[in-house]
C-alpha cells in the first residue's frame, strides 16, 4: 500500500480584489503619513516646504499579514523589517 502524501497546510489563495484593495489602502496610508510629515510646523513660524523623509509605513490592520507578505512576494511592496513596508519604485 502506498503511503499517503503529506498535505501542506496552505491558506486559501488570496483573490485579486483583496490584493487590489490592500494596495489602495496602503498607498492611501503612505500618502497621508507623508502629507502629515510635510505639513508639520516643527516650532518654526513657516514650514520649510521640504519633502517627507518617510520611506515606509506599517500597513493597515484591516488586512491580515499574509496579504502584505503576498504583495511583497509579488514585488509590489518591499518589506523593511519590523512590520514596515514601502512601495517598490
Amino acid at each position: 500500500m502506498a503511503s499517503p502524501q503529506p498535505t501542506e497546510d496552505r491558506p486559501p489563495p488570496l483573490d485579486k480584489a483583496t490584493l487590489k484593495s490592500a494596495m489602495r489602502a496602503f498607498r492611501k496610508r503612505l500618502k497621508l503619513t507623508r502629507l502629515d510629515d510635510e505639513s508639520r510646523l516643527g516650532g518654526r513660524s513657516m514650514t520649510a516646504g521640504a519633502r517627507s523623509s518617510i520611506a515606509g509605513v506599517r500597513p493597515p490592520d484591516q488586512f491580515p499579514p499574509e496579504v502584505w507578505e503576498e504583495l511583497a512576494r509579488q514585488g509590489r511592496l518591499r518589506s523593511l523589517g519590523s512590520g514596515l513596508y514601502c512601495l517598490v519604485d
